[in-house]
Order: C-alpha cells, then structure tokens, then sequence
C-alpha cells in the first residue's frame, strides 16, 4: 500500500461520525491523507461502507461501525471498536447531525421533531465524549471536535429553533469539556460552519427561492465546500492548534461579521 504524503495525524486515530457523505467524508479523507487511521461511524451502511472504500482506495486505513449517535449502547460499542481495531483512540470528531424539514419557528415546530433534533444533535455529541473521553484519556490524550454552527452564535435568518438551539448546547458543552479536561490532555474545540454545500443542505434548499435567502446573507456569495471545513477541523484536531481549548472557530463565508436585516 503507498505512503500518503501527510503526517500531522501520523500514528493516530480518529473516530469521525456522520462519515457516510459531505463534511463526514471530506474530514475521512483529508485526516488519512494526514497519516491517520480512520473509524467512519454512520447510521447508514451504504455511506459509510462508500468512505471505507474512498479511504483505502487513496491508499488510506478505514473500517466502518454503524451507529446512531443518539443511543448509549451503540456509541459505546462505536468507541469500543476504534480501540479494538486500531488500539486507541487520539481524535472524536462529532460530525453528526440532522436538521428536519419541519423544524421551523418556536410555534410550529412539534416536539416530536425538537426531541429527535436534540437527541441526535446535542446528546449524541455529549454520548460521543461520554465515552471517548476514557479511551482517550488512556492513549495519553487528544482532541475532541465538535460541530456546533454560526448559528450558536446568532439567530438564524430562517426559523430553525431546535436546530440552532442544538448547536448552542454543543458550544455550551464543548467550554464545559473543554476546562474540565484541560490538565489531562484533551482539548476539546467547536467548529461553527456556515451554510456548507452537502447532500443534506441541497435536499433543504432545493427550492431555488429558498437557496437564494441563505446567500443574500452569505458576504462571499456562495456556500461552503465540505473540503473547506475538513481543513478547519483538522487544524483543531492536529497540533497546529496546540494551545487551543474551548475555542469556537467560525468557518462561514463571514456571515457573523456582517450586518444584514432579514427578508
């Protein structure tokens, strides 16, 4: 099998949910490319099993565990076989996450769609860290990366209250982490993506009048490539960001530095 060229993950493993397709598997890619082996968790096999493939073909290490990240037994058993096939675990990369169609306003949207949001969202990043944090704690430490949004960190143009709510939770979560585990070598940071062009995105803005609402807002004028972001997170996940704990990097085209009135 051939060298790959990078080493900033030389000798690591690094576990990334939500592997099957955009973000996911641009991160996969990029972090064997960087010397790492990969776990790719996702709840749907074909997408998963597709990365696995799209690794090794680069010439990378990937095995696959299907997980929702939402059920304790099952991200248990996730961290489990990280350790069990690679030996430990040096990176969490909590990538996973829905945003449904009907999560809309305070008023409208139903619970049953906040409850779904907030286990697969937030609580399936707090279960990821429940029980990655030991694994990593004894491969001698790591760091951890979470996916929160540019919405954590200002309202959203469109209605999306248990999504944005979700993301903030993860911010709130990853400051908490982050301090409790400073001293023993886990580092913990969020990254804040702006709209980013993936599979999920494109099925919510099929509709071109509603894909033109998000851009107005975007200063550069265009969305996000998942590659874009693989290389925010992997910054955090390397030692590029040695000195950085509790942070929240915003990678979103400058939409929070602008000021801009809602259509």
């Amino acid at each position: 099998m051939p060298r790959l060229a990078g080493s900033r993950l030389e000798g690591k493993v690094a576990l990334i949910t939500g592997a099957g397709n955009g973000m996911g598997r641009a991160a996969s890619l990029l972090f064997a490319a960087e010397g790492a082996r990969i776990i790719v968790a996702d709840a749907v096999d074909d997408g998963g099993s597709a990365t696995v493939d799209a690794v090794r073909a680069a010439g990378g290490e990937a095995s696959f565990v299907r997980v929702d990240v939402s059920d304790d037994a099952q991200v248990r058993a996730m961290i489990d076989h990280a350790v069990q096939t690679y030996g430990g675990l040096h990176v969490l990369y909590n990538n996973a996450g829905i945003f449904p169609a009907d999560d809309g306003g305070v008023t409208e949207t139903p619970e049953s769609t906040w409850d779904r949001v907030m286990d697969v969202n937030l609580k399936g990043v707090w279960l990821g860290c429940r029980h990655g944090v030991p694994a990593m704690l004894d491969s001698g430490g790591g760091s951890i990366v979470n996916v929160a949004s540019f919405v954590a960190l200002m309202g959203a143009a469109t209605a999306q209250i248990a999504y944005t709510s979700s993301k903030g939770g993860v911010l709130a979560m990853t400051r908490e982490i982050a301090v409790e585990y400073a001293r023993r070598g886990i580092r913990a940071n969020s990254l804040c993506p702006g709209p980013i062009d993936t599979p999920l995105l494109a099925e919510l803005l099929s509709d071109p009048e509603r894909r033109q609402r998000r851009l107005v807002h975007i200063p550069m004028g265009r969305l996000g490539q998942a590659e874009e972001l693989a290389k925010a997170a992997l910054f955090l996940a390397c030692d590029d960001s040695s000195f950085m704990t509790g942070a929240a990097l915003v990678v979103d085209g400058g939409i929070t530095a602008a000021y801009v009135t809602p259509e």
